[in-house]
Protein backbone atom coordinates (compact mmCIF):
# COMPACT_ATOMS: atom_id res chain seq x y z
CA UNK A 1 0.00 0.00 0.00
CA UNK A 2 1.34 3.46 -0.85
CA UNK A 3 0.96 6.19 1.77
CA UNK A 4 1.22 9.93 1.04
CA UNK A 5 3.27 11.90 3.57
CA UNK A 6 5.13 15.20 3.92
CA UNK A 7 8.28 16.31 5.70
CA UNK A 8 7.75 19.85 7.05
CA UNK A 9 5.83 21.03 3.95
CA UNK A 10 8.17 19.22 1.55
CA UNK A 11 6.95 16.36 -0.61
CA UNK A 12 10.53 15.24 -1.26
CA UNK A 13 10.30 12.58 1.41
CA UNK A 14 12.99 10.42 -0.18
CA UNK A 15 15.45 13.17 0.71
CA UNK A 16 14.68 12.84 4.41
CA UNK A 17 14.25 9.08 4.80
CA UNK A 18 15.68 5.73 3.72
CA UNK A 19 13.56 2.58 3.68
CA UNK A 20 14.75 -1.01 3.21
CA UNK A 21 13.36 -4.44 4.04
CA UNK A 22 15.12 -4.52 7.41
CA UNK A 23 15.20 -0.93 8.72
CA UNK A 24 14.06 2.63 8.10
CA UNK A 25 16.03 5.85 8.71
CA UNK A 26 14.05 9.06 9.26
CA UNK A 27 15.44 12.56 9.67
CA UNK A 28 14.99 14.44 12.93
CA UNK A 29 12.23 17.04 12.81
CA UNK A 30 10.41 19.43 15.09
CA UNK A 31 7.07 17.62 14.96
CA UNK A 32 6.66 13.85 14.93
CA UNK A 33 4.14 13.54 12.05
CA UNK A 34 6.69 12.22 9.57
CA UNK A 35 8.12 9.68 11.99
CA UNK A 36 4.70 8.52 13.17
CA UNK A 37 3.58 7.89 9.57
CA UNK A 38 6.42 5.38 9.27
CA UNK A 39 5.73 4.05 12.73
CA UNK A 40 2.09 3.26 12.04
CA UNK A 41 3.04 1.14 8.99
CA UNK A 42 6.35 -0.36 10.09
CA UNK A 43 6.72 -0.29 13.88
CA UNK A 44 5.93 -3.98 14.45
CA UNK A 45 8.10 -5.16 11.59
CA UNK A 46 11.40 -3.24 11.37
CA UNK A 47 13.32 -0.68 13.48
CA UNK A 48 12.83 3.00 12.59
CA UNK A 49 15.86 5.13 13.43
CA UNK A 50 15.66 8.86 14.11
CA UNK A 51 18.98 10.29 12.99
CA UNK A 52 21.04 12.92 11.21
CA UNK A 53 23.99 12.24 8.89
CA UNK A 54 26.95 14.61 9.15
CA UNK A 55 24.70 16.97 11.11
CA UNK A 56 22.23 17.29 8.19
CA UNK A 57 18.73 15.93 7.79
CA UNK A 58 19.05 14.72 4.20
CA UNK A 59 19.55 11.14 5.34
CA UNK A 60 17.89 9.63 2.27
CA UNK A 61 20.25 11.30 -0.20
CA UNK A 62 23.42 10.67 1.79
CA UNK A 63 22.97 6.97 2.57
CA UNK A 64 22.50 3.79 0.55
CA UNK A 65 21.44 0.44 1.91
CA UNK A 66 19.45 -2.77 1.70
CA UNK A 67 18.52 -5.55 4.13
CA UNK A 68 22.17 -6.67 4.38
CA UNK A 69 23.86 -3.37 5.15
CA UNK A 70 24.00 0.40 5.21
CA UNK A 71 26.60 2.71 3.64
CA UNK A 72 27.08 6.18 5.12
CA UNK A 73 29.32 9.01 3.88
CA UNK A 74 32.60 9.96 5.52
CA UNK A 75 30.98 13.09 7.01
CA UNK A 76 28.96 10.90 9.41
CA UNK A 77 30.07 11.62 12.99
CA UNK A 78 31.15 8.87 15.39
CA UNK A 79 28.15 9.64 17.56
CA UNK A 80 25.70 9.26 14.64
CA UNK A 81 27.38 6.04 13.56
CA UNK A 82 27.18 4.63 17.09
CA UNK A 83 23.51 5.62 17.39
CA UNK A 84 22.64 3.89 14.10
CA UNK A 85 24.67 0.79 15.07
CA UNK A 86 22.86 0.56 18.40
CA UNK A 87 19.46 0.94 16.74
CA UNK A 88 19.86 -1.63 13.98
CA UNK A 89 20.01 -5.43 14.28
CA UNK A 90 23.54 -6.88 14.59
CA UNK A 91 23.22 -8.74 11.31
CA UNK A 92 23.24 -5.46 9.36
CA UNK A 93 26.74 -4.24 8.60
CA UNK A 94 27.30 -0.48 8.60
CA UNK A 95 30.22 1.05 6.77
CA UNK A 96 31.56 4.57 6.36
CA UNK A 97 32.63 5.24 2.79
CA UNK A 98 35.33 7.68 1.73
CA UNK A 99 34.00 8.66 -1.68
CA UNK A 100 34.25 11.90 -3.67
CA UNK A 101 30.59 11.47 -4.73
CA UNK A 102 29.50 11.61 -1.12
CA UNK A 103 25.71 11.80 -1.62
CA UNK A 104 25.56 8.02 -1.76
CA UNK A 105 21.78 7.92 -2.10
CA UNK A 106 22.03 9.87 -5.36
CA UNK A 107 24.72 7.69 -6.92
CA UNK A 108 23.61 4.21 -5.79
CA UNK A 109 20.28 2.51 -6.45
CA UNK A 110 19.97 -0.98 -5.04
CA UNK A 111 17.71 -3.77 -3.93
CA UNK A 112 18.84 -6.83 -1.97
CA UNK A 113 20.63 -8.43 -4.94
CA UNK A 114 21.79 -5.81 -7.43
CA UNK A 115 23.13 -2.24 -7.27
CA UNK A 116 23.24 0.31 -10.08
CA UNK A 117 25.93 2.93 -9.51
CA UNK A 118 27.18 6.21 -10.99
CA UNK A 119 29.67 5.45 -13.82
CA UNK A 120 32.45 7.51 -12.14
CA UNK A 121 32.30 5.98 -8.66
CA UNK A 122 35.68 4.81 -7.22
CA UNK A 123 36.73 1.22 -7.86
CA UNK A 124 37.30 0.88 -4.10
CA UNK A 125 33.78 2.12 -3.32
CA UNK A 126 32.40 -0.36 -5.83
CA UNK A 127 34.08 -3.20 -3.91
CA UNK A 128 32.73 -1.89 -0.58
CA UNK A 129 29.20 -1.76 -2.05
CA UNK A 130 29.53 -5.37 -3.24
CA UNK A 131 30.90 -6.54 0.14
CA UNK A 132 28.67 -4.66 2.58
CA UNK A 133 25.39 -4.82 0.65
CA UNK A 134 26.10 -8.31 -0.79
CA UNK A 135 25.04 -7.25 -4.28
CA UNK A 136 26.27 -7.39 -7.86
CA UNK A 137 27.33 -3.90 -8.92
CA UNK A 138 26.73 -2.40 -12.39
CA UNK A 139 27.82 1.07 -13.58
CA UNK A 140 24.78 2.48 -15.34
CA UNK A 141 22.81 5.59 -16.29
CA UNK A 142 19.03 6.07 -16.18
CA UNK A 143 17.66 8.04 -19.16
CA UNK A 144 21.25 9.33 -19.67
CA UNK A 145 21.36 10.66 -16.10
CA UNK A 146 24.39 9.57 -14.08
CA UNK A 147 22.57 10.04 -10.75
CA UNK A 148 20.97 6.60 -10.81
CA UNK A 149 19.83 6.83 -7.19
CA UNK A 150 17.86 10.00 -7.91
CA UNK A 151 16.11 8.86 -11.06
CA UNK A 152 14.90 5.40 -10.11
CA UNK A 153 13.63 3.37 -7.17
CA UNK A 154 13.99 -0.41 -7.10
CA UNK A 155 12.94 -3.26 -4.82
CA UNK A 156 13.06 -7.04 -5.17
CA UNK A 157 9.57 -6.87 -6.72
CA UNK A 158 9.95 -4.17 -9.35
CA UNK A 159 11.17 -0.68 -10.13
CA UNK A 160 10.10 2.80 -11.17
CA UNK A 161 12.42 4.74 -13.49
CA UNK A 162 12.65 8.24 -15.02
CA UNK A 163 9.72 8.85 -17.42
CA UNK A 164 12.05 9.45 -20.37
CA UNK A 165 13.85 6.12 -20.07
CA UNK A 166 13.70 4.48 -23.51
CA UNK A 167 12.16 1.03 -23.87
CA UNK A 168 15.58 -0.30 -24.85
CA UNK A 169 17.15 1.11 -21.64
CA UNK A 170 14.25 -0.21 -19.57
CA UNK A 171 14.79 -3.69 -21.01
CA UNK A 172 18.53 -3.53 -20.40
CA UNK A 173 18.13 -2.35 -16.78
CA UNK A 174 15.35 -4.84 -16.23
CA UNK A 175 17.54 -7.75 -17.34
CA UNK A 176 20.39 -6.57 -15.07
CA UNK A 177 18.05 -6.23 -12.09
CA UNK A 178 15.89 -9.25 -12.93
CA UNK A 179 12.75 -7.29 -12.00
CA UNK A 180 10.12 -5.59 -14.21
CA UNK A 181 10.50 -1.81 -14.58
CA UNK A 182 7.90 0.87 -15.25
CA UNK A 183 8.65 4.45 -16.32
CA UNK A 184 6.72 6.97 -14.27
CA UNK A 185 6.69 10.10 -12.12
CA UNK A 186 5.98 11.11 -8.52
CA UNK A 187 4.73 14.33 -6.87
CA UNK A 188 2.58 15.43 -9.80
CA UNK A 189 5.00 14.95 -12.65
CA UNK A 190 8.40 15.12 -10.93
CA UNK A 191 10.98 12.89 -12.63
CA UNK A 192 13.22 12.77 -9.55
CA UNK A 193 11.81 9.44 -8.39
CA UNK A 194 14.33 8.91 -5.57
CA UNK A 195 13.38 12.21 -3.93
CA UNK A 196 9.63 11.65 -3.93
CA UNK A 197 9.37 7.98 -3.08
CA UNK A 198 10.72 5.46 -0.56
CA UNK A 199 9.69 1.86 -1.02
CA UNK A 200 10.45 -1.68 0.12
CA UNK A 201 8.94 -5.06 -0.74
CA UNK A 202 5.64 -4.52 1.03
CA UNK A 203 4.97 -0.79 1.40
CA UNK A 204 5.70 2.58 -0.18
CA UNK A 205 5.66 6.16 1.05
CA UNK A 206 5.38 8.98 -1.42
CA UNK A 207 5.16 12.78 -1.33
CA UNK A 208 1.84 14.47 -0.58
CA UNK A 209 1.63 15.93 -4.10
CA UNK A 210 1.59 12.49 -5.75
CA UNK A 211 -1.57 12.00 -7.83
CA UNK A 212 -3.92 9.00 -7.69
CA UNK A 213 -2.76 7.87 -11.13
CA UNK A 214 0.90 8.03 -10.03
CA UNK A 215 0.04 6.02 -6.93
CA UNK A 216 -1.67 3.31 -8.98
CA UNK A 217 1.43 3.11 -11.19
CA UNK A 218 3.67 2.87 -8.10
CA UNK A 219 1.49 0.14 -6.58
CA UNK A 220 1.52 -1.83 -9.83
CA UNK A 221 5.26 -1.35 -10.45
CA UNK A 222 6.20 -2.60 -6.97
CA UNK A 223 3.42 -5.24 -6.82
CA UNK A 224 2.01 -3.70 -3.64
CA UNK A 225 -1.61 -4.50 -4.50
CA UNK A 226 -1.30 -7.71 -6.43
CA UNK A 227 -2.56 -5.92 -9.57
CA UNK A 228 -1.02 -6.77 -12.89
CA UNK A 229 0.57 -3.98 -14.86
CA UNK A 230 -1.51 -4.40 -18.03
CA UNK A 231 -4.69 -3.71 -16.05
CA UNK A 232 -3.08 -0.59 -14.63
CA UNK A 233 -1.96 0.67 -18.00
CA UNK A 234 -5.51 0.21 -19.28
CA UNK A 235 -6.93 1.98 -16.24
CA UNK A 236 -4.44 4.84 -16.61
CA UNK A 237 -5.23 5.22 -20.27
CA UNK A 238 -8.93 5.44 -19.41
CA UNK A 239 -8.32 8.01 -16.69
CA UNK A 240 -6.15 10.09 -19.03
CA UNK A 241 -8.78 9.93 -21.78
CA UNK A 242 -11.43 11.02 -19.27
CA UNK A 243 -9.23 13.95 -18.31
CA UNK A 244 -8.77 15.13 -21.88
CA UNK A 245 -12.24 14.28 -23.18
Amino acid sequence: MATRIQFENSSDIGVFSKLTNSYCLAALQASTNFYSAFESELADVIPIVHTTIGGTRIVGRLTAGNRHGLLVPFSTTDQELQHIRNSLPDAISIQRVEERLSALGNVIACNDYVALVHPDIDRETEEIIADVLKVEVFRQTVADNVLVGSYCAITNQGGLVHPQTSIQDQNELSSLLQVPLVAGTVNRGSDVIGAGLVVNDWCAFTGLDTTATEISVIEAAFKLQGQNSSAIVGEMRDSLIDTWA
